[in-house]
C-alpha cells in the first residue's frame, strides 16, 4: 500500500469520517484540506436507492450552476445551413459538419461539449463508439441535440454541467473550484442537490439518497447529513 504523503496526512486529521456534516461545513472543509498545487476541483458524488438496469429508474440531465465551474468549456457545434453562422455568433469554438466528424475518426477530441442539431444526428451517430464511451455524445436529455445552438452554448459557457447514474446507482458533479467562495460553492452544490432530489423515480424503493459526499481532486471525502439539507 502507498504511503500517505504528510499534506494528506494532517488533512485527514481535521476530518472525522464518522461524522455526518451540514453542506457548508463540508465544503469548508473540502477547501481546508485540498493538498495539491492546483485549483483542484471540488466534486459532490450521491450514492443513490436506484436499480439502473431498469428504464424507469435511470437518470440523466443537466443542470447550469449559479456560480459556474471554473472550467472555460470548448464546444464543438455540429450544424447545417444558417445553424453553422449561429453557432459562430453564439461563441462555439469549432462549427462545421463532414469535417469534424472525420477528425474524431482520426483520434482528435480537442473539445469537452457537443452540441448538433436533430438534423445532423444520422451522421453523428456514426460516432457513437468513440464518443459514447467518453461521454460526449450528445443527447436531447442533456439539451446537446437542438436547433437552438444559441441557448445551448450560452448554457455550457456559463457553467452548465451534466450528470448521469452510473451502474452502481452513483452520481459524480463537479460544483467548481476551490477557490471558489464557500458561499458560492455551497449555492452550487444546492443547486446539484434539488435536481437530483427531484429527479427520483417514482418506481425507486426505499432510502432514495444513500450518502452524499463532497470532496476536491485527490483530497479527502467527506459525509454530507442529506437530511439536513435546506434548499430555498
Amino acid at each position: 500500500m502507498a504511503k500517505k504523503g504528510k499534506k494528506l496526512q494532517d488533512a485527514a486529521k481535521l476530518i472525522d469520517r464518522n461524522t455526518l456534516y451540514g453542506a457548508q461545513e463540508a465544503i469548508e472543509l473540502a477547501q481546508k484540506t485540498s493538498t495539491v498545487n492546483f485549483d483542484a476541483t471540488v466534486e459532490v458524488a450521491f450514492r443513490l436507492g436506484i436499480d439502473t438496469r431498469k428504464n424507469d429508474q435511470q437518470i440523466r440531465g443537466a443542470v447550469v450552476l449559479p456560480n459556474g465551474t471554473g472550467k472555460t468549456q470548448r464546444v464543438l457545434v455540429f450544424a447545417k445551413g444558417e445553424k453553422l453562422k449561429e453557432a459562430e455568433a453564439a461563441g462555439a469554438d469549432y462549427v462545421g459538419d463532414a469535417e469534424y466528424i472525420q477528425k474524431i475518426q482520426q483520434g482528435w477530441f480537442d473539445f469537452d461539449v457537443i452540441v448538433a442539431t436533430p438534423d445532423m444526428m444520422g451522421e453523428v451517430g456514426k460516432l457513437g463508439r468513440v464518443l459514447g464511451p467518453k461521454g460526449l455524445m450528445p443527447n436531447p436529455k442533456t439539451g446537446t441535440v437542438t436547433f437552438d445552438v444559441t441557448k445551448a452554448i450560452a448554457e455550457i459557457k456559463a457553467g452548465k454541467v451534466e450528470y448521469r447514474a452510473d451502474k452502481a446507482g452513483i452520481i459524480h458533479a463537479p460544483i467548481g473550484k476551490v477557490s471558489f467562495s464557500t458561499e458560492n460553492l455551497v449555492e452550487n452544490f444546492l443547486t446539484v442537490f434539488d435536481v437530483v432530489q427531484k429527479a427520483k423515480p417514482a418506481a425507486a424503493k426505499g432510502t432514495y439518497m444513500k450518502s452524499v459526499n463532497v470532496t476536491t481532486t485527490m483530497g479527502p471525502a467527506l459525509k454530507v447529513d442529506a437530511s439536513s439539507v435546506v434548499v430555498k
